[in-house]
This record gives C-alpha cells, structure tokens and sequence, in this order.
C-alpha cells in the first residue's frame, strides 16, 4: 500500500512536467517580462486574439521572414485588427540567440519588428509550458483563451525569401477566419526552423 502511495504521489508530480498544450483546450497562463523591463501575463490579453511567436535573431529560418518583411507585415496586420502578438526568445544564457533586453531593443530597430512586446525567457518554462521546439514557432489564442493554431509560419519549409509568396500564411489565415467567425481551417502544422536553444 505504502508503495502504491508513493506511486501516485510521483505521478502527481510528474504530470505538469508531461503536460503539452493542444488546439481547443485553454492557453496556459504565463507571466514574462519584455525588453523593456514591463510583465507580461497572457491572461491580462483575454478578449483579445494573442498571437506567440518564438524568435532567435540568429536563425537564418527567422531571418527569412524578417528579411523578407513577412514578419513585421503579419505583426502590423494583427495589431491593426486588434491582436496582441507576443514575441518571446526562449534562448538560454549563452546559446544562439540569447539576447539582453538592450540587445532585444537594437534587434526590434534594425528589423522594424511591430510586435506587442518581446519577452525575454531565458529559462525557458514557457517555452517548456508551449512545447515551442523551433524558431519561428507560431500559436494563435483566441479572445475566449483557447488555442485555435499551433505550428509553422508557413508551407514552404526553407530559408529563401522567394518562397515568401508562393507560402500559405498559417497565421494570418487563421487570424482572418477567426475574425469571420470560423473555425480555423489548418489548426496545425508541422514547425520548422532552427531548434530552440534551451538550457540544460
């Protein structure tokens, strides 16, 4: 009996670290702070559409759509319909893409980054919370808190800007049908980029 007590009490504990999010279940809550030093928690954002985006200013992948403009386009087009669009770099002290809030603040300039805020986790338990494994890696939180996307920025799974137009855009996309009231018609899809520099 002791045993089997123990048991389920490992379990108890095991469970959170085990637990990933999914499309149609509720966002989990995160508080981070952003390059200039305000917190952020997504549950302040409720009525609101939220958009995530992982970045590592590093990866070619995210140089893609930075470089090619479809980043900040896709930002300014949410923020003008009303988004919230998060960026958040989940790159651990020393890794690729680790950045310091001033570095972040120089990055967002020389891009023309039109994100909400760009919050620094250096720790990566949100990235962990999310099972963010790439940059980019995009999820979409509707105004209710539910997860309506997860997955890739786009089709074409490369670094060459040329593909930019030939893409299907996952985000916008599912920005628009949530606008109109439907349901997202490609709630997943595969991410690709480089891996997310996580801590030991």
């Amino acid at each position: 009996m002791k045993h089997f007590l123990f048991v389920l009490f490992a379990l108890a504990f095991a469970v959170p670290a085990l637990a990933k999010v999914a499309v149609g279940e509720a966002a989990p809550d995160f508080t981070l702070t952003d390059s200039n030093g305000k917190s952020h928690a997504l549950s302040q954002y409720k009525g609101k559409i939220v958009v995530l985006e992982w970045n590592n200013p590093k990866c070619p992948f995210v140089g893609k759509h930075y470089g090619g403009g479809n980043m900040q386009k896709q930002q300014a087009d949410a923020a003008a319909a009303g988004a919230v669009w998060l960026t958040i770099n989940s790159s651990a002290a020393g890794k690729q893409g680790d950045v310091s809030a001033a570095e972040a603040n120089a990055y967002i300039a020389k891009v023309g980054g039109k994100q909400t805020a760009y919050l620094l986790d250096p720790s990566g338990k949100v990235g962990h919370l999310y099972g963010a494994k790439t940059t980019p890696h995009m999820f979409v939180i509707d105004k209710t808190g539910v997860l309506r996307y997860m997955g890739g920025i786009d089709s074409i799974k490369s670094t060459d800007k040329e593909d930019l137009a030939k893409a299907t855009q996952y985000v916008p996309q599912a920005l628009a049908e949530l606008a109109a009231g439907k349901p997202v018609s490609v709630p997943t899809a595969e991410p690709y980029g480089c891996s997310v520099e996580y801590g030991p």
